[in-house]
């Protein structure tokens, strides 16, 4: 996922909605859904080695919970692959696999010691996942298993320069969120694509025949939520399908397994601005003119570039 958030724990993510993000400006930005693009594929991911184990055992952390902790090494800090370990166990509740999870991290270089990045001291930053989310590295859903809010562990691995960094995690917090969009049935306008759910609630579409690219974003209310409104500075959590004009599915949480979690202010332009005044709980069909997608030049390193766009987005939690 090439989401427009600090560094840390964006790496621990092997490819949840990957195409969402990276070209909001209409920068031309890669737009491929292939993990690759931030990690290995999940069956690609090679399980951490002794020495691996070692090395993030030798990792010292002090500083106390709730606080910025400090990390010491012996540098270059080097793994091989995602390796994970619990530094200090949480006290709160359970965390239960779906779960969303809050967390607060510091990031450090494994060749300097220097201190990448860190989101304590603003109360706005956090990162969020959902346990269990098969997208994940397989040693973060390992490692929080069984664990309580509150839980402080130790990630560390290379990113796409070779170069291993290395976060140190807290758990803030954990809330369940709905599977689906739950609220009232709205009627759509006649002559946009129709939408049928299947008894999960995943989407399915059928593009009416001679459906005409629009010139502006369409954004029909499929559900209405009971929620807060959404602001367009908010992280969503979302249950997402995107189809090209000719009904072709390119990417979708669904599949995927779980629901995806972004920052509004970090995707295409068409998701900002469609989804931005909708309430938690709603289902939109967004209907977006390449412009606000991913350009509308077509372009040989973008699929998606120059294609309008469809997506049925389930808003589940808004923060």
């Amino acid at each position: 996922m090439k989401l427009r958030t600090s560094r840390g724990l964006v790496a621990i993510a092997l490819g949840t909605a990957l195409v969402l993000s990276g070209c909001a400006s209409g920068d031309g930005g890669s737009a491929s859904p292939s993990p690759s693009e931030s990690a290995p594929a999940d069956t690609g991911v090679a399980a951490p080695t002794a020495e691996d184990i070692a090395a993030v055992e030798s990792i010292k952390v002090t500083g106390d919970i709730g606080t910025e902790p400090t990390a010491t090494f012996e540098k270059p800090f080097t793994v091989s692959t995602a390796t994970a370990r619990v530094d200090v166990e949480g006290t709160g509740e359970d965390l239960e696999e779906g779960q969303q999870l809050t967390m607060k991290s510091v990031v450090y270089s494994g060749e300097t010691a220097e201190v990448l990045g860190s989101m304590w001291g603003d109360e706005s930053q956090v990162d969020t996942i959902t346990l269990g989310d098969p997208s994940l590295y397989p040693v973060l859903n390992e490692v929080l298993t069984g664990q309580k809010v509150g839980t402080r562990f130790i990630f560390a691995a290379p990113g796409q320069d070779g170069k291993t960094s290395i976060s140190i995690v807290e758990v803030t917090g954990a809330k369940s969120i709905p599977e689906r969009a739950e609220g009232e049935a709205v009627t759509p306008a006649d002559g946009l694509p129709v939408v049928t759910l299947d008894d999960t609630g995943k989407p399915s579409i059928d593009i009416p025949e001679g459906y005409a690219d629009p010139t502006e974003l369409v954004v029909q209310t499929l559900i209405k939520g009971t929620g807060p409104e959404v602001t367009a500075d908010q992280t969503i959590t979302a249950h997402y399908t995107g189809w090209t004009l000719d009904g072709e599915p390119f990417d979708s949480s669904w599949e995927k397994g779980a629901p995806a979690s972004f920052p509004l202010t970090g995707v295409i332009q068409g998701w900002t601005e469609g989804l931005a005044g909708q309430t938690v709980g709603s289902q939109v069909l967004l209907v977006i003119p390449a412009a606000m997608g991913y350009g509308a030049e077509a372009s040989e390193s973008n699929p998606l570039a120059g294609k309008t766009l469809v997506f049925v987005v389930d808003i589940l939690d808004a923060s």
